[in-house]
């Protein structure tokens, strides 16, 4: 798909073309003519002599006035000529000298970046948009909760636009992934993403200073910081009660069934780790009247206090959805039961081979889950979704016709898994941004798109429930090729914080910066991060998440401590 601006950019190219040849011709036209003159003038003054047959040659006179050419008749033409071509030379320096240093996105020469390269950096501020997107909104929540939200609406659009322009983008990475366009139709769709992430990055990157000054941590930081060691004490004293409530789950159900939340409450416990460390730093540095230093451990602190948030939250979640799933496979148990009956009093011969088979694939699927169910802990959530997605099968079959009913029940059965799903994947990629690429979370945007829809059916849940079940597997892939990007002290959480984008490496000034405007973990000199990907360094700087864009995002920084190598990871191809 071409946007609006492209389409735009390339009807004014070819119009300004065809008017710089128009005026190129006219211009040579002009300076011939002025060339010619004193011929034609010589020409007229001195008429052919004819003698006989021959013609005579011509006797021209040298002397001015007498119809010859003189040099004051030569300084005109030979002025317009020079002109003209200095003028030519220069608009033409102008240009090339405009095309080799255009920067913006989407506004590239066509064919000037390799679509290879062209791809890595779509890539790569696909990823980098997503983290603005999601910290901006982070630290958005927390500014609301000190000033309402009546007070952050200005900013809270900010994000809402970017996050749309953001959704837009995801849309046609995943058209790419699901179609195979030919190399000038994918240049098209790489360029608009990345368009469109920068017209993200720049509406949040323009409301960074007044967002700054909405909050005013230098003069607002004493309450931000109560607010936040509330918070703090309240997710500390909450930890207790997940555990117990993980320990249960295991105990009910089958361990599939709390996999997605397996390590949960350890990492809540080393983000909190990490957030009281630097409430006290935030504190000393506030007495000391260091605003600007008490400013970055707070924003740190905060940062780690809604991670740990959405991971102890997911372990309650997640017991909801089992429990509810629990009570409501009975009920599917006996509507998949009514529709095999209903199906079975159909004829034989009235229908063809399409209906037996679903027939006889649905009742398979009833009767596993009937025998887990009766055999010991289960997966209730895989179970209601297996059944459901057997039973729309059946009940999508033309020769039983539409049932309306039926068909809200099977929705109504399916949605809770699908939501499940997205919502773990959407816990994973912001508790593991740092190293999750752009596949998984495009399915993941993907998923939550189908499922925001006006008008649901069946097949759009199934598609988002199989999507974020994807984007889980691809984030857990990523963590495991990239394994933690610090090898830095791990008694205060600064891994885990590094892995969660909470921090970000500043490397030195000659190392590597990806287009979105973030450091590198990769590739950077030392005092930054290592050849493995690895943060080090003895006086590197670890940029701390906030507001913004990706030119602001990173304008708070924390000093990070002196390394002890404990090994590296290596990074995978891509962002």
């Amino acid at each position: 798909m071409t946007s609006p601006l492209s389409r735009t950019r390339s009807r004014r190219a070819t119009s300004s073309i065809a008017v710089r040849v128009t005026h190129a011709v006219l211009g040579g036209l002009m300076a011939l003519g002025w060339l010619l003159l004193p011929v034609v003038r010589q020409d007229a003054g001195n008429p052919a002599e004819w003698s006989g047959k021959g013609r005579v040659a011509e006797k021209v006179s040298a002397a001015p006035g007498q119809g010859g050419t003189s040099a004051a008749d030569l300084v005109l033409p030979v002025v317009a000529v020079v002109v003209a071509g200095s003028l030519a030379a220069y608009a033409s320096a102008r240009r090339i000298r405009r095309a080799r240093t255009r920067t913006t996105p989407g506004r590239a020469v066509p064919g000037t970046v390799p679509l290879a390269e062209l791809d890595r950096l779509a890539r790569e501020t696909l990823v980098g948009t997503d983290d603005c997107v999601r910290t901006s909104a982070e630290e958005l929540d927390s500014v609301a909760a000190l000033f309402g939200r009546e007070a952050v609406g200005a900013h809270a659009e900010a994000v809402t636009f970017a996050r749309s322009e953001l959704m837009v983008a995801f849309r046609l990475w995943q058209r790419l992934d699901d179609t195979a366009p030919d190399d000038e139709a994918r240049r098209r769709t790489l360029e608009e993403i990345r368009a469109r992430c920068a017209e993200a990055g720049r509406r949040l990157d323009a409301e960074a200073a007044g967002f700054d000054l909405l909050r005013a941590l230098e003069r607002s930081a004493p309450a931000a910081l109560e607010s936040a060691e509330a918070r703090f004490r309240e997710l500390a004293g909450h930890v207790s009660a997940v555990q117990a409530t993980l320990s249960g789950l295991r105990e009910l159900y089958a361990p599939s069934a709390s996999l997605s939340v397996a390590g949960h409450v350890e990492q809540a416990k080393d983000r909190l780790v990490f957030a009281t460390t630097h409430l006290n730093r935030a504190r000393q540095a506030l007495d000391r009247s260091e605003g600007a230093r008490a400013t970055a451990y707070l924003r740190a602190a905060e940062g780690a206090i809604a991670q740990a948030d959405v991971l102890l939250t997911g372990v309650d979640r997640l017991a909801a959805e089992l429990s509810a799933a629990d009570d409501r496979l009975p009920v599917a148990l006996a509507d998949a039961d009514a529709d095999l009956e209903r199906a079975r009093s159909v004829p034989a011969g009235a229908v063809g081979g399409a209906l037996s088979g679903r027939v006889a694939h649905t009742g398979a699927v009833v009767a596993e889950v009937r025998a887990e169910v009766a055999s010991g802990p289960y997966d209730p959530l895989d179970a209601l979704r297996r059944l459901v997605r057997a039973a729309a099968a059946l009940a999508d079959t033309p020769a039983l016709g539409r049932d309306e009913e039926r068909e809200g029940a099977l929705l109504d059965e399916a949605c809770p898994p699908a939501r499940g799903a997205v919502a773990a994947a959407d816990d994973f990629v912001t508790t593991h941004r740092a190293v999750v690429g752009p596949e998984a979370r495009t399915r993941l945007a993907e998923a939550e798109r189908l499922l925001a829809r006006s008008s649901l059916a069946p097949a759009d849940v199934e598609r988002a429930d199989a999507l974020a079940l994807e984007a889980r597997r691809l984030a857990e892939r990523d963590v495991r090729t990239y394994g933690n990007p610090y090898a830095g002290p791990g008694d205060e959480g600064i891994r885990g914080a590094v892995l969660g984008g909470i921090l970000h490496a500043i490397p030195d000034p000659g190392g590597d910066s990806d287009p979105a405007g973030h450091p590198d973990l990769r590739g950077a000199t030392p005092g930054g991060v290592d050849s493995g990907g690895v943060v080090t360094g003895d006086t590197a700087s670890l940029g701390v998440a906030s507001f913004g864009g990706p030119r602001t995002r990173y304008r708070r920084a924390v000093s990070a401590p002196a390394p002890v190598r404990t090994g590296s990871a290596t990074p995978p191809p891509g962002p």
